[in-house]
């Protein structure tokens, strides 16, 4: 199942979130982001449990658009831990989508003894 989250929900939706959060921010008007609506639903189906799958509507929710400076949707952002670790711009198809989920998310198991908190950059 996809969440919708909102500017008044991001912090206790995404950044408080102890599931790794693949958030799209997207647009109803957006070609691009209506032919990645299957590919995040498939996502959010295989990945149950151990990654969530949101979207924001960028039109909506200005604060998160400017706090993550959102210049073209669809704007993808993986975070774990409360930290954003990837940002991806455009169509991502699903082989792509996957591959960089699951090497940025067991690149930061690496860093992080399993924990999925700290830096990557430490």
């Amino acid at each position: 199942m996809i969440d919708t989250v909102t500017d008044a929900g991001f912090e206790a939706d995404v950044i408080a979130s102890t599931t790794p959060i693949l958030v799209e921010l997207g647009a109803s008007w957006c070609p691009p982001c209506r032919a990645m609506a299957p590919v995040l639903t498939q996502l959010a189906r295989e990945r149950e449990g151990s990654l969530r799958v949101v979207t924001v509507d960028s039109d909506a929710n200005p604060q998160i658009v400017d706090r993550f400076g959102v210049m073209s949707v669809p704007t993808l952002l993986l975070f774990s831990g409360g930290e954003q670790l990837h940002r991806g711009v455009g169509y991502t198809a699903k082989p792509k989508l996957l591959r960089v989920v699951d090497e940025t998310l067991g690149e930061r198991a690496r860093l992080t003894g399993g924990t999925g908190r700290g830096s990557l950059h430490g």
